[in-house]
């Protein structure tokens, strides 16, 4: 009798567990980092192995996709003699065939700073934002031959400025041949009178974002409704104006707050401050405050040295942005809706066209 029990109680497990839904794995962690001049390092964690290839571009399917490894449990991958191009990949898990696709997140330019891809955020619906599509950067006025060969690649077809009108006339970009949109103000709109002797990224800064930046981000999200083809903005480190402008296309399309921060605090990795701004002289300019201030940060100690984009407390900056949001429009959403004419219709398609 107790063997009967034990044998049909076995059977009713054993079809419990038939029955069990299978727990997907989470590829996690996923990234691209450029280990040498021309090698790549392709990272992931996994609780399965995994199957990794080499697809075509940031839109290649399989056909035609190179298969890398096959049945992989070690979380990393090394591929050597790359040179400069631009590559995608798809990581695929082995067992339930979930796939993300990644990309090196920073464009490799000798001369240039901060310049990246905004693609593989996980967004609204799980899905993740598309990559190739669009990239932030700082500057782009010591950006070499070679350098715009590369950025030639990436088929930008426009480049919205963010900086005021005297940033953009003492360090224009080199970035030439790309429809170029800019909104005139005076860097004076930006800084208070005790800001103007230094430059603080502080929080009251971040307040001004929104009203300021609002013709600018009416020129993006017209650009990306229209579907007009890959989009670059900068402002002149690509981290303020720019983190402020990123983290408002992340929120549209439901990527969550704490990887947008995680995106935001990239920039004191990625930063590069002697290729943001040509070398100015002070004494050569007396009459012009602009060059005045860029060129007394030039003369710092460790200028060539990003600061954490943070206040003593440890908050970020970017709050200041998102607290001068919710106090007058209640969310991102409202911001969106009453001041940049953003519908719900609209952040449907945004969603239906970067993310995937």
């Amino acid at each position: 009798m107790i063997r009967k029990f034990l044998s049909t109680a076995c059977a009713a497990l054993a079809l419990s567990l038939a029955l069990a839904p299978t727990v997907r794995a989470a590829i996690s962690q996923a990234k691209v980092e450029r280990t040498a001049p021309d090698t790549l390092s392709i990272e992931w964690d996994d609780r399965n192995p995994v199957n990794l290839y080499q697809v075509s571009g940031p839109d290649g399917g399989f056909k035609g996709a190179r298969r890398l490894l096959a049945g992989d449990a070690h979380g990393r991958y090394e591929l050597a003699r790359t040179g400069l191009e631009r590559r995608y990949f798809v990581i695929e898990d082995a067992v339930d065939h979930q796939r993300v696709k990644v990309a090196e997140r920073l464009v490799p330019l000798a001369k240039g700073s901060n310049f990246r891809d905004i693609g593989g955020y996980v967004g609204a619906g799980g899905k993740h934002v598309r990559w190739g599509a669009i990239y932030r950067s700082a500057g782009q006025p010591l950006l070499t031959p070679e350098d715009l060969a590369q950025v030639s690649t990436l088929g930008v077809t426009q480049l919205v400025d963010l900086r005021s009108s005297e940033e953009r006339v003492i360090a224009p970009t080199r970035i030439a041949g790309v429809p170029y949109t800019a909104v005139g103000y005076s860097i004076a709109d930006l800084l208070t009178q005790s800001d103007r002797s230094t430059v603080t990224n502080g929080t009251e800064i971040y307040r001004k974002f929104p009203r300021l930046l609002a013709p600018q981000l009416r020129v993006i999200f017209a650009h990306l409704l229209g579907a007009k083809g890959v989009l670059v903005y900068n402002c002149s480190a690509g981290q303020d104006r720019t983190g402020f402008i990123t983290a408002v296309i992340l929120t549209a399309l439901g990527v969550q707050r704490s990887a947008i921060i995680e995106d935001y605090h990239l920039s004191t990795h990625y930063r590069r401050p002697e290729f943001e701004m040509p070398p100015l002289d002070a004494a050569a300019h007396p009459n012009e405050p602009v060059v005045q201030l860029f060129a007394r940060l030039q003369q710092r100690p460790n200028w060539k040295t990003p600061e954490p984009l943070k206040s003593a407390d440890g908050r970020p900056f970017l709050d200041g942005a998102f607290d001068e949001i919710d106090a007058n429009w209640g969310s991102v959403n409202g911001y969106l809706t009453k001041v940049i004419g953003i519908s719900k219709q609209d952040i449907a398609r945004l969603r239906a066209l970067y993310l995937e």
